[in-house]
């Protein structure tokens, strides 16, 4: 794959985690809104410093989370076995981000369990964090969202696995993470006034774009491994 190839690969992903952010923000509020409403009315805030605070710090845990996922699959790739298996490690990773996509729109014959840290601490730092002061409890609120399971935010970092850098992975979870922002930024206004309906459809849209997020990861794989087969024989 050239230059050309890999950068128009790698720009296509991430306006598709964007638009995965943007679209999956029925999926945030419903998850998400009244937790965060209700986190602002305890924490008390009285400007707009505290909310870019906590966005902020919660997109920027979602930049680490791909930074360490793509640091993660460097170093599978460069370990003996793993390297020669580049392909197929893109491949396993594309199938399971398909799964999530599938999961999201409630049709996978797999249920997602998996977190980035165990739910229940999670739960309580969270419900701890305001007393913590308005703008660190701000930033901890933030911190722990952004670790909170969710199959959107776990599809983007297995994909990150698969990054060509450990850059890359970060910017593929910061453009999801912008992607998020209008809704999350505005959930204590939104919530409850966007109707069961409407974040079904927007849930389904991102659902899709996490789908092909996927089948473009297993291509790439596909193609990888064939490419490796040729050199070898």
């Amino acid at each position: 794959m050239d230059h050309t190839q890999h950068q128009a690969l790698t720009e296509f992903s991430y306006w598709l985690a964007f638009m995965t952010g943007i679209l999956g923000s029925g999926h945030c509020l419903g998850m998400c809104g009244g937790l965060v409403s209700g986190f602002f009315m305890k924490l008390g805030a009285r400007s707009f410093a505290p909310y870019l605070a906590y966005h902020l710090t919660r997109v920027g845990v979602y930049a680490l989370i791909g930074l360490l996922a793509a640091a993660l699959g460097a170093v599978l790739v460069q370990t003996g076995a793993f390297g020669r298996l580049q392909g197929l490690l893109q491949i396993v990773a594309g199938g399971i981000v398909i799964l999530l996509g599938l999961d999201l729109l409630g049709v996978s014959p797999w249920r997602n369990t998996l977190a980035f840290a165990p739910v229940d601490w999670l739960r309580r730092q969270f419900l701890s964090a305001s007393a913590r002061g308005v703008l660190p409890g701000a930033m901890i609120g933030g911190a722990i969202n952004g670790l909170m399971p969710c199959s959107m935010t776990m599809a983007m970092a297995i994909k990150a696995t698969t990054a060509p850098s450990v850059v890359e992975g970060g910017l593929l979870l910061l453009a999801f993470g912008a992607g998020t922002l209008p809704s999350m930024l505005s959930a204590s206004f939104l919530f409850g006034r966007l109707g069961v309906r409407t974040r079904g459809w927007l849930l389904r849209g991102a659902a899709l774009f996490v789908i092909v997020l996927g089948l473009t990861t297993v291509w790439q794989g596909i193609r990888y491994y064939l490419v490796m087969q040729r050199l070898a024989g």
